[in-house]
Parts: structure tokens; C-alpha cells; sequence
């Protein structure tokens, strides 16, 4: 746990239930994409770091591919083996996976690069990728063009502090700098939750830096939260935009 943010490891091991139950999944045409440009398939193999609670994690199954979940907040990894019984979960970081050099066809990170050491994680991600294998980055971030999305992200703004955020794409600097991958190749697609008043509650209280709030700060911005949604009618569309980047393996490296 000692490579883990501080603000992932106390937020993420708090929350992982409601991080469970409010966070959305992703679109089944973003993974069979990824899964025909990868060739996730059967006799390959795809490791998904800081996998969570397994909302990538399963999806991948579906691709006959092994599966190989690395997670390191205990808490999260309780609830991925109980979501996916059926494949090998880990204890690691992406500054140390438990796994050979040259071991995974794949590897995919959904919600979680821009949590990591780069400097670190990005060579430790190449040593386990086979020469010209996939690293995939894949992010539901909120489609900013909804009035709610864009009012949740106004209150959170102000009180993100440290914790690192994707939408600032600072993740794409030590990435398209290394000369361990060739450069990204992205797309776009959209997913949107049936929410209520309470689901959205639970989504902004699984964010990280607000699990780790007191309960009074957290209470208070959860009202703020509530007054968003008041006189809505639910259940109704809670809109994102998955994003999907994916940088190939330099052999030469």
C-alpha cells in the first residue's frame, strides 16, 4: 500500500461498497473495440491494474481472454472477488505488479493512470507487456455538456486539492514522453446511468478525496449535492463520456 496516493488508499478502502454500487460501468461497443484491436481473445492474456471493485474487470471476461486482476486496497479487492469469483486477483500496484516480464498481450487501466507514479509505473507496465503488446487507458469521465455534471464538478473543483484528476490530462505528459510506447491512439463513446436523487449522492460520495472527508464536511457537500437534484423526476439520464486510449508497446525499448 505504500505506493498507493494517500488519498486513493484512505477514500478508496472507505468506500468501496458504495464505489460498488454508484459508479456506472463501461459501453459494450468502448470494450469490443478494444478487445478487436488488442485481439483479446482466446490464449491471451490481459492484466487489468488498480482494477477496484471490477467494473473493467468483468467486462473482460467476455473476451475468452485470461484475466488478471492487480489491486492493492484490500477493501476493493473483497468486493472484485466477490463480483469475479472466477479469475486470479492480486495484490500489487503498477509500480509493482506481481507478475513475469512478457507475461500479458494486454494491459488495461480504467479510472486509475492518473492516480500513479509514472515514472515508475510506466517502465514497471512495459517490463510485464509482451514486445508490441497493448497498454490500455480507459476513463467514464462526466460529459460536461449536462447541467448536473457540470454543477457536481463545480462543487468538487474547489476541493480536489492533491488528488490527481484525468480530465486535466496531465497523465499524457510522462506517456508521450517515454519512448517505451508509441503514441496513443483514442476514441470516444457514451454511457449514461438511470440515476436518483440517492445515486447520485452515492456517486459523488465514492469519489476518493470525498470518502476521505469527516462525515460532517462530506454531509455538507452531499447536501449541496441533494439541492441539485431537487424537483427532478427520476429515475432520469446521468450522461458520460468514456474515453479510451491505447499505446502499443515499443519492442525496442
Amino acid at each position: 500500500m505504500s505506493d498507493v496516493h494517500p488519498v486513493a488508499a484512505a477514500g478508496f478502502g472507505a468506500a468501496a461498497d458504495v464505489y460498488e454500487r454508484a459508479r456506472p460501468s463501461y459501453p459494450e461497443e468502448a470494450v469490443q473495440w478494444i478487445a478487436e484491436r488488442t485481439r483479446l481473445e482466446e490464449g491471451a492474456t490481459v492484466v487489468d491494474v488498480g482494477a477496484g471493485t471490477g467494473k473493467l474487470t468483468r467486462l473482460l471476461v467476455a473476451t475468452h481472454a485470461r484475466v488478471v486482476a492487480v489491486e492493492p486496497v484490500e477493501a476493493m479487492r473483497a468486493v472484485l472477488l466477490d463480483r469475479v469469483p472466477e479469475i486470479e486477483v492480486l495484490d500489487g500496484t503498477a509500480e509493482s505488479i506481481p507478475l513475469p516480464d512478457a507475461s500479458a498481450d494486454a494491459i488495461t487501466v480504467a479510472q486509475a493512470f492518473h492516480w500513479f507514479d509514472h515514472e515508475r509505473a510506466i517502465p514497471e507496465l512495459h517490463r510485464v507487456l509482451k514486445p508490441g503488446g497493448w497498454l490500455v487507458l480507459i476513463w467514464n469521465s462526466r460529459d460536461m455538456n449536462d447541467p448536473l455534471q457540470r454543477g457536481i464538478e463545480d462543487l468538487l473543483a474547489p476541493l480536489r486539492d492533491v488528488a490527481p484528476y484525468q480530465l486535466g490530462e496531465k497523465w499524457r505528459e510522462p506517456l508521450e514522453a517515454s519512448a517505451l510506447f508509441g503514441p496513443p491512439e483514442e476514441a470516444w463513446f457514451s454511457i449514461a446511468q438511470q440515476m436518483t436523487a440517492a445515486g447520485v449522492g452515492e456517486r459523488v460520495a465514492s469519489t476518493s478525496f470525498v470518502a476521505a472527508m469527516s462525515p460532517d464536511e462530506r454531509a455538507r457537500l452531499l447536501e449541496r449535492v441533494r439541492q441539485l437534484t431537487a424537483g427532478t423526476d427520476e429515475p432520469f439520464a446521468f450522461p458520460y463520456v468514456t474515453e479510451v486510449y491505447l499505446a502499443r508497446s515499443n519492442a525496442s525499448a
